[in-house]
């Protein structure tokens, strides 16, 4: 048996042992043989480590993400990529600083420093398609970081934010997860089990955080989304429990837009995955766990992004989104060859994949 995090397994590898969040609701029981939707579920869950079994009971890993290879073979994507690359060396450039000599930091120096990529003018493909490819980065803190405040700033307008609110959803996407340098290597990258000592330094990161930013001038609501961003609707998160309107609005975004690039980053055996299958599982499980509210606006707006996307299901045919069914985000209407589809109406039916 071996520890691996979400991010090394692969379908086919089978659970050595019950899996729970933590809440201590059951997530996976032992025995269990990962498909991919069950490895984006422990994203879905901040699951930081699995036990397996040595063996690989099937290769089921899908390799044919076509969608994503058109993104990147894209001149799009390539001006995306450059620019992304550039704002995440400046964001570390800040935070270094921010570390060695303990200067605060400067929002506005911050933003100006790193606001190229959100001047990205959509065309073929949407900003969705661009961040959930850029994977190839050593500081995966950084460059998730930065996609988180890309979605907050996305997510801002969404909700018709003013103008210096969408500036603060987007710092504070950005800043979300910058306690994590504060945690050890021997930690974060340890590949053996996580003693409960060890997990609960990891625990400890918005703490770490919050504290770091002490003496930066910033509300307290920025501070806080730092803080609370692992919190639930239902009080199931941490470091306090809280629950409801005890959030903040910007904790609220930055937690629905951090677990949503976890589930749909990219992965070995695939591309980014399908947005409609990240909506399932928020229709399935999230509605209680976030803000319906924000959640609603949030989905509606990710599957509006892909109206008119042809796409493979999961019985070979291929077709266009036509229609999205307001009652059920991820189960749109699609036109075929052979006729229109409605997914709400054919239960035994999903989107497999972009195409």
């Amino acid at each position: 048996m071996k520890n691996l995090r979400p991010s090394q397994l692969v379908p086919g590898m089978v659970v050595a042992e019950d899996l729970f969040d933590f809440n201590n609701q059951l997530i996976l029981s032992k025995g269990q043989i990962l498909t991919d939707s069950l490895i984006t579920r422990l994203a879905f869950y901040s699951i930081y480590q699995v036990k397996i079994e040595d063996e690989i009971t099937a290769d089921v890993a899908n390799m044919d993400h076509p969608y994503s290879e058109k993104v990147k073979s894209s001149p799009e994507y390539a001006k995306f990529k450059k620019q992304f690359e550039q704002d995440v060396r400046n964001f570390k450039n800040v935070m270094n600083t921010l570390l060695v000599d303990g200067s605060p930091i400067d929002i506005s120096m911050l933003l100006e420093n790193t606001i190229g990529i959100f001047n990205f003018d959509e065309s073929r493909f949407s900003v969705f398609d661009m961040l959930h490819n850029m994977r190839d980065y050593d500081d995966a803190t950084y460059a998730h970081c930065m996609n988180v405040a890309l979605i907050c700033n996305m997510f801002a307008r969404w909700l018709r934010l003013s103008p210096i609110q969408i500036k603060e959803a987007t710092i504070s996407g950005m800043l979300h997860d910058i306690g994590k340098v504060k945690i050890p290597d021997s930690i974060i990258k340890k590949p053996a089990k996580l003693t409960e000592s060890e997990f609960e330094v990891i625990k400890t990161h918005p703490r770490q955080g919050y504290d770091l930013l002490a003496s930066s001038k910033m509300s307290d609501t920025i501070r806080n989304a730092v803080l609370l961003h692992h919190e639930r609707f239902d009080g199931s998160g941490y470091p306090f429990g809280l629950f409801g309107n005890k959030l903040g609005l910007y904790t609220k975004m930055v937690s629905i837009a951090d677990v949503y690039d976890a589930m749909t980053s990219a992965r070995v055996y695939r591309g980014p995955l399908c947005p409609f299958a990240a909506v399932k599982l928020f229709e399935d499980e999230g509605f209680q766990k976030y803000d319906p509210e924000l959640i609603l606006t949030f989905l509606n707006n990710v599957v509006n992004t892909y109206l008119l996307t042809d796409v493979r299901l999961s019985n070979g045919a291929i077709g266009k989104v036509v229609l999205i069914n307001k009652a059920k985000l991820s189960r749109p209407t699609i036109k075929t060859y052979e006729g229109f589809i409605d997914l709400t109406a054919h239960p035994e039916l999903e989107i497999e994949a972009l195409i």
